[in-house]
């Protein structure tokens, strides 16, 4: 299953992770639909119920787009039928966070989006999993293995965890804001490509309810899963139905020209994903800190405990949109400037940004 994730990519960041090749062949960066890049919030610990980074195909709101356009929005995790009758959604008696690859056509709340063609792909850094022990579950963070060069191929090297986790906080793979920067011509299209963090891609389907009172209509989505992969059944039975670069997610997105028996085939299981085990702070949703995906020695006794910077980082994810961060007032202490400062120098995703800065401060003391 898949119960919580992480994405701690700003908005333009997850434009940028997301660019793919059209059908011409040109470099194309999916634009947010209007309104929804302020609607999510980047966050190291993402529950359901949350709005959470989604890319899907623009003739879901325009019929007349390209078949090949894609574009981003920002939706509820937990999917809310469009039937729906209450006016209230978490009256809804049973959970859609997740759905079963192997009878997504028998449960009416996944059948009828599934056969109208709304497929997505959910994006995050990675997602947590609990394997159960004797005593207590060990939390950990599974992810795509990290490789130089383009962030959509498909993945060759897996990696060593513990390498590939520390390359999210400190490696060089990441460029720099200036050599990193794709920026949208007036066709929205992106003169390169994303060298950054790769985003896991997670199948998906979506619904819109409306409330039968009226009201704002709620796009929702569950996360499709299936039986977990060879390396990760140790951790769990079941894994998120991962899609595996640019072409399966085409595939996965084309529903005018893929129809929904063709696109559940790309649904299985993968042993592409590499794992590290990840402190218990993680466990509650409420903590929001760098250390929810840090690894962490399992021989050691000692639990990382949430710092006065961690908590600052906290406060500055939920403080406002991440368009209203940027322009905050002038820091006032050391600290403050230091990582300002460190924000201004690289585009890296808010986990790569704030961490460089601990880790130095931790080495001046």
């Amino acid at each position: 299953m898949c119960g919580r994730t992480a994405c701690t990519l700003a908005p333009n960041e997850v434009s940028r992770a997301c660019t793919y090749r059209d059908r011409t062949g040109q470099r194309r960066q999916p634009r947010w639909r209007d309104g929804d890049a302020d609607k999510y919030r980047p966050s190291y610990n993402k529950s359901p119920q949350s709005m959470s980074p989604v890319l899907l195909s623009q003739r879901h709101f325009d019929e007349n787009a390209p078949v090949d356009e894609c574009v981003l929005a920002s939706m509820r995790w937990g999917l809310v039928p469009a039937w729906f009758k209450e006016n209230d959604p978490s009256k809804m008696h049973y959970s859609t966070n997740n759905c079963r690859s192997e009878n997504i056509l028998e449960k009416k709340s996944y059948k009828y989006p599934l056969t109208k063609g709304q497929r997505c792909v959910i994006l995050a850094d990675g997602f947590y999993e609990w394997k159960r022990q004797e005593k207590n579950k060990q939390p950990f963070f599974i992810y795509f293995p990290q490789t130089k060069g383009s962030s959509q191929q498909k993945t060759e090297d897996h990696g060593d965890p513990t390498t590939s986790a520390r390359n999210k906080v400190n490696s060089e793979t990441a460029c720099p804001a200036e050599e990193a920067s794709l920026d949208l011509t007036e066709e929205g299209e992106a003169p390169g490509e994303w060298t950054g963090w790769r985003l896991l891609t997670m199948a998906g389907v979506f619904d819109c309810w409306t409330p039968p009172d009226g009201g704002e209509p709620l796009y929702t989505y569950s996360v499709i899963t299936v039986n977990a992969s060879q390396n990760l059944q140790d951790i769990h039975h079941r894994m998120p139905a991962v899609l595996d670069g640019e072409e399966e997610v085409r595939r996965w997105l084309n529903f005018g020209e893929v129809k929904s028996l063709d696109a559940l085939k790309l649904l299985q299981s993968k042993n592409i994903l590499t794992f590290h085990p990840v402190s218990s702070l993680v466990n509650n949703s409420r903590n929001n800190s760098p250390e929810c995906l840090q690894p962490v020695d399992l021989g050691s006794k000692k639990e990382p405990k949430p710092t006065a910077s961690s908590k600052k980082m906290m406060n500055w994810l939920t403080s406002s949109s991440p368009s209203k961060r940027k322009e905050s007032n002038p820091c006032k202490s050391k600290e403050e400037q230091e990582f300002k400062a460190e924000t201004k120098r690289k585009s890296t995703g808010a986990l790569q940004q704030w961490l460089q800065v601990a880790n130095k401060k931790q080495r001046t003391k």
